[in-house]
């Protein structure tokens, strides 16, 4: 696992792409979540490849992406903040009848041990024209993504249910404990 990849994942509209947003300001080095590209590039064009239109087809696009992400990450010197990755991916995929995650992932990605997962939290939660699910499906998605998480030897760190600059405060906290 790399030291310097930290994956940021957990709910749907838990906070994570609002601080990750902060992180950048603060002029850390951001990967943005795959999903939230495709959902943009299917919608701009003909595709279907949506999570409400194919979700196979959305999935493995993020799969793909997300595995470009962590390859082109590899020559960047120091943190590399990435939102979501190839875990939620592979999660997503198998929940939608796809390959289990451990035949998508074959080896454990190459993020930190500590991965940050950001919990329900129903009083930040938005629906939008990329994020169509509610409050209940975007629970269930974060229990499926904490449980593989862990079966895959990650340490979860909940991100506290807080303001912006109190959660950056608490993620740069945990790497200096790194």
């Amino acid at each position: 696992m790399s030291k310097n990849f930290h994956l940021i994942t957990g709910c749907s509209s838990g906070g994570k792409s609002t601080l990750l947003a902060a992180l950048a300001v603060l002029g850390h080095h951001v990967v943005p979540e795959a999903g939230r590209r495709i959902v943009a590039a299917e919608q701009a064009g003909t595709g279907n490849a949506l999570p409400w239109g194919d979700m196979h087809a959305f999935a493995r696009k993020a799969i793909l992406l997300a595995k470009e992400d962590l390859e082109k990450a590899r020559g960047h010197v120091g943190p590399v903040f990435f939102d979501r990755g190839v875990i939620d991916a592979a999660v997503a995929l198998e929940h939608a009848g796809g390959p289990s995650c451990d035949d998508t992932l074959g080896s454990v990605p190459d993020y930190n041990k500590r991965v940050i997962l950001a919990p329900p939290w129903p009083e930040i939660f938005v629906q939008d024209s990329a994020r169509k699910h509610g409050f209940a499906a975007a629970t269930e998605e974060y229990h499926r993504i904490k449980t593989r998480l862990i079966a895959l030897g990650y340490e979860v760190c909940l991100l506290p249910k807080a303001d912006v600059d109190r959660r950056v405060a608490h993620v740069l906290r945990m790497l200096a404990c790194l």
